[in-house]
């Protein structure tokens, strides 16, 4: 396999459910090295939608940086489920479609449910985002 491949660290939260949520995001060089974060509110969302707002964030910064593969290193089991095709909900059906979209773009991608300790910065770019006051 050739080409860049990036790592991408997503997690959403929510005040409530729905409540006041945001989204944070690591995006990982090939040396572990963060080459960009995004973190911001998004309105009122559930937890899931947030998840799923913030993977979908990943995908696309990955894709402006020109990757050809990606490893998602997801804390929600619901999306990773989801991905691997081992489970549905339809009303997350869209955003699960978007993100299908996102990684065809890539030649290669991987899907691992990792801890939420090993998730703790994008879950801090998260909460930043949901403490910051416009």
């Amino acid at each position: 396999m050739t080409g860049k491949r990036l790592t991408i660290r997503s997690d959403g939260a929510s005040l409530g459910n729905p409540g006041p949520a945001a989204i944070g995001v690591v995006v990982e060089d090939e040396s572990g090295r963060a080459v960009a974060e995004i973190w911001r509110r998004i309105g009122e969302a559930t937890g899931n939608r947030a998840e799923y707002l913030a993977l979908i964030a990943g995908l696309e910064q990955a894709a402006k940086f020109g990757a050809e593969s990606v490893n998602l290193k997801l804390d929600s089991q619901l999306i990773v489920r989801q991905l691997k095709g081992e489970y549905k909900s339809r009303e997350l059906k869209p955003l699960y479609e978007q993100a299908l979209r996102l990684l065809k773009r890539f030649t290669f991608f991987t899907i691992e449910h990792v801890s939420s300790r090993d998730n703790r910065i994008a879950h801090a770019l998260a909460k930043r985002a949901l403490r910051r006051r416009y």
